[in-house]
């Protein structure tokens, strides 16, 4: 039976390791503050005191972390990933990072036998819930096929790529999209409110065309009720529209709407709303 490891016990690591436990696979669990593993041994994971150990112990290691900064802090660190890694283990980072993160992890994964995946994530916490999440594979093909069943046990959809980045790529140019359409969303909501236009009334209208979206179906009464409790930090969507203008900038694409969304994500950020839902954008909108 092949054993699993989960690196990062946050909101949507919990959510994932929870559907592979009821799916009856065998899962070692590693969070910096161990207490959020809590819940997750009592449904039978086991516990590791490093992602070294985790490594060790495992056929295939997943890792769900916030940034570039702690992917590399995972991998690299002292007791970290590559001091576990050793030919017959294999490494999937879910978490959505730079495309140079990806390689410059990937390149020393390889260097020490063992085999790379990077698989980002589209989805929050509702879908890493409810297993319907969609992976965006790029790296080590034969890994690809090893995890798959593990894959479709937490996601409805996974995609592959060929060369290793173009997963981090994909994904930044999907939460791109999603930010800015989250700030046109917020701009319109507020518009309606100040005329005079209930906004449950706009949510309903925008329901019925062309322009109708899960998103706005789910994030539109929480914002107009003032609700704004995370299932996608506002500080990460800040964090994905930086990195997408970064890539942007290096290919020269001019991406005029995204770089005012995301003026939009640093103000908010800055007054206080960095950890609650990236819908929370409307608070300075």
């Amino acid at each position: 039976m092949t054993k699993y490891g989960f690196l990062g016990i946050g909101i949507m690591g919990k959510a994932m390791v929870a559907n592979l436990l009821q799916a009856g696979l065998d899962v070692t669990v590693w969070n910096r503050t161990a207490s959020r593993c809590d819940s997750l041994i009592d449904m039978g994971a086991s516990h590791a005191d490093s992602p070294a150990a985790v490594i060790e112990k495992c056929d295939i290691t997943f890792a769900m972390v916030s940034d570039p900064e702690a992917a590399e802090a995972l991998c690299f660190g002292e007791h970290g990933v590559l001091a576990g890694m050793s030919a017959g283990k294999s490494y999937v980072d879910v978490s959505t990072v730079a495309p140079e993160t990806s390689q410059k992890i990937s390149a020393a994964i390889k260097e020490k036998g063992g085999m790379f995946l990077e698989a980002p994530v589209s989805g929050s916490k509702k879908p890493a819930e409810d297993g319907t999440l969609v992976f965006l594979c790029s790296g080590d093909e034969a890994l690809y096929t090893l995890a798959k069943p593990a894959l479709d046990i937490m996601g409805k959809k996974s995609y592959y790529f060929s060369e290793t980045g173009q997963g981090a790529q994909m994904k930044l140019v999907i939460n791109m999209v999603m930010g800015t359409m989250m700030t046109a969303f917020a701009e319109g909501l507020a518009l309606g409110d100040k005329i005079g236009l209930k906004m449950e009334d706009v949510i309903d209208v925008l329901a019925q065309g062309a322009i109708n979206n899960p998103m706005f179906q789910l994030k539109g009464p929480l914002m107009a009720d003032g609700k704004f409790a995370p299932a996608f930090p506002l500080k990460h969507m800040q964090k994905d529209m930086r990195l997408a203008l970064q890539l942007g900038d290096k290919h020269s694409q001019p991406m005029y709407t995204a770089a005012a969304a995301n003026n939009s994500y640093i103000k908010a950020r800055d007054n206080g709303s960095e950890d609650e839902d990236f819908s929370a954008v409307m608070k300075v909108i």
